[in-house]
């Protein structure tokens, strides 16, 4: 009996401390570093820590490779390039609804209509690439938008690289800056040889000109740059070869004046010195004048009654060699004939044409030479006047070739 109770408080004081230990044990073995070593405890996470954000990058890295690349090959083909090896598509697939207008326009915005699909037509440049037709079309924003072509031609389209290709067929925009076409009908046109002229501007629309614009025209330092088609009317005049209207401020330094060219133009003669009407295509190039291209023309009646002068007292002087003073009387008339030489024409400043009153400047053809030019005065102002006049270039009054002073003294 007492060696069984021996035995049992020794059973007992063997399990429970053992197992006491065995709980102290762990727990010590669990606490202890974290009293002992506290930093070993904290740099465990970190080290973890270190580790994912390692791996993190390492997965970043493996994945922005690919992207890279992509962007590069985008960047190469300024738009969607296989990235793989792909079977060629030699099948076109069954007729499909055709493209709205707003789909077109979907379709041709970058950065947009990514899943539109259906029939239509886009033009572009071909481009290869790993063997492939590419098409890049410029977009609504002048952004490229590249199509890969499908289809049985898909093998023939790598001949006309460089060229600007049309296709149609069934459209898929895969991706916001392009997709594949499966091309029904293609035509290519071949580039332009180097140093190939430009294409000609198409001309602006001619327009009819309005009767405000035709005033504009025909006044003096006004209307440069116009152009159109309209009427004027004027007193036909010529200095060598050439027709020409003078339609205000006539035996002035402002006169406003036109060349006539055309078909026209040729049968004239017989009406020079005469008042007509031309209509064609007028172009102003200066404040002075400009060019007709005379379409037609008609005589008319003078715009104004030529003076009476058969009962006043006339002054004649001829030519450029008046000498000393020229003297007349108020409200009577003076006439100075000067003759004149091809391309050139006689005038006077205006502001002197008002002093002296200056009634006409009548151009007279003469058949043996270029003709001469009359200039009529009625002097309304007493006194002595210094009248200027200047042989210039026609439509070009600034260019003077010679000039001739004449002494003008207006009695009462």
């Amino acid at each position: 009996m007492a060696k069984a109770k021996s035995g049992a408080p020794k059973k007992k004081i063997t399990k429970k401390p053992g197992n006491k230990a065995k709980t102290l044990s762990k727990s010590h073995a669990v606490a202890k570093p974290s009293r002992a070593e506290p930093h070993k405890a904290k740099a465990a996470p970190a080290a973890k820590g270190k580790a994912i954000a390692e791996k993190s990058k390492g997965s970043a890295r493996s994945e922005a490779s690919p992207r890279a690349a992509s962007k590069e090959t985008t960047r190469e083909m300024h738009g969607i390039t296989p990235e793989q090896s792909r079977p060629r598509a030699t099948k076109l697939p069954s007729l499909g609804q055709p493209l709205t207008k707003r789909e077109m326009e979907q379709l041709l915005t970058a950065g947009e209509g990514r899943g539109v699909v259906g029939e239509g037509s886009l033009k572009g440049n071909l481009r290869v690439k790993d063997g492939f037709p590419y098409l890049e079309v410029v977009g609504r924003d002048k952004r490229e938008l590249v199509f890969l072509l499908q289809g049985p031609d898909q093998e023939v389209l790598p001949a006309y690289v460089d060229h600007k290709v049309s296709v149609s067929g069934f459209i898929r925009k895969t991706t916001n800056y392009g997709g594949t076409v499966d091309v029904r009908k293609y035509s290519a046109k071949k580039p332009a040889p180097e140093g190939h002229a430009p294409e000609p501007v198409a001309e602006a629309k001619l327009k009819f000109l309005s009767p405000g614009e035709i005033e504009q025209i025909s006044a003096s330092g006004m209307g440069a740059g116009m152009r159109g088609f309209g009427t004027l009317r004027g007193d036909l005049e010529m200095t060598g070869e050439d027709f020409f209207l003078v339609v205000s401020n006539p035996g002035t330094r402002q006169q406003v004046s036109f060349v006539l060219q055309g078909k026209a133009a040729r049968g004239m003669r017989k009406h020079v010195g005469q008042t007509v009407q031309v209509t064609g295509v007028i172009e102003k190039s200066s404040g002075w004048g400009g060019v007709v291209q005379a379409e037609s023309f008609e005589p008319r009646s003078p715009d104004h009654r030529g003076f009476s002068r058969e009962s006043m007292e006339l002054v004649h002087v001829e030519g450029a060699t008046a000498e000393g003073v020229i003297e007349t009387r108020i409200n009577q008339g003076l006439t100075v004939r000067l003759p004149e030489r091809a391309g050139y024409i006689w005038a006077i400043e205006p502001t002197m044409a008002k002093r002296v009153g200056l009634r006409e400047a009548n151009y007279q053809p003469s058949e043996a030479g270029p003709g001469t030019r009359e200039f009529f005065f009625t002097p309304r102002n007493t006194g002595v006047f210094e009248i200027d006049f200047f042989l210039a270039k026609a439509f070009a009054p600034s260019q003077v070739s010679k000039t001739f002073k004449l002494s003008l003294a207006v009695k009462p």
